[in-house]
């Protein structure tokens, strides 16, 4: 599951446990539920810190497992959609958090896990270990509409978005920082929280409004909001 921490204008919402942090349906459940209490106690000041339990996976993905648990191709297939549609919404309520948003990687970032990792503002890893991997062209699985337009919209690169999404490219922590992906690299997973907190630090220390910085957010990906159904708000100007 998932845990919800808040010190001082900080929040961490951290997976639990010492596996590979799998996205199945109670996770995902989990994660709406913490960015939900993390948008109704947002503050001016706040940021988010989003990091995992353990030095080997921030996330796997979703839980194939359960899916291929089911006995037949059919429902194993219905229950991987359940995963794709019930995730939508959490990247829906990143993308519209009131708040500067970092991912603090411990380890590998695979599948639905980068993604989850990608739609945050800021990403942080480490060099000495974990990887960024798209599998779905391995798995043989086509990429979700919400995945491919997240890809389109935060990795700059074409040809970035090529290795990532054609090739099965599994990126380290430096190539990941070279290519535009991650922000900076640092050598644990310890170094690379304690980053990720100097960096909320200095962002929160701005003290913006927070349902100004989400829509400006929001501005910067039409497409993806488009997809995930996010409507833009109309704020009135505080001058």
């Amino acid at each position: 599951m998932c845990t919800l921490e808040k010190r001082g204008n900080l929040f961490f919402l951290t997976l639990t446990g010492d596996d590979d942090h799998r996205l199945s349906p109670a996770v995902i459940d989990s994660l709406i539920s913490s960015l939900s209490q993390v948008a109704s106690q947002a503050t001016r000041g706040s940021a988010l810190i989003t990091t995992a339990q353990g030095n080997r996976f921030f996330s796997n993905g979703f839980d194939l497992a359960w899916a291929q648990s089911a006995g037949s191709k059919s429902v194993a297939a219905d229950r991987l959609n359940q995963m794709v549609v019930s995730f939508k919404p959490v990247v829906g309520a990143l993308l519209s958090l009131p708040m500067p948003t970092i991912a603090a990687l411990p380890g590998h970032a695979a599948a639905g896990g980068f993604l989850f990792a990608l739609c945050h503002d800021y990403i942080l890893m480490r060099s000495d270990r974990g990887v960024l991997y798209m599998s779905e062209v391995d798995l043989g699985l086509p990429f979700p509409d919400y995945f491919t337009v997240a890809m389109r919209s935060k990795i700059g690169s074409v040809s970035a978005r090529r290795d990532v999404m054609l090739r099965g490219m599994k990126i380290k922590g430096e190539e990941a920082v070279r290519m535009g992906i991650v922000d900076s690299a640092h050598d644990s997973a310890e170094s690379t929280v304690e980053a990720a907190v100097r960096l909320g630090e200095k962002l929160a220390s701005r003290k913006w409004d927070g349902e100004v910085y989400a829509e400006i957010r929001k501005g910067l990906y039409p497409e993806l909001c488009g997809v995930l159904g996010l409507a833009a708000k109309v704020i009135t100007p505080n001058l």
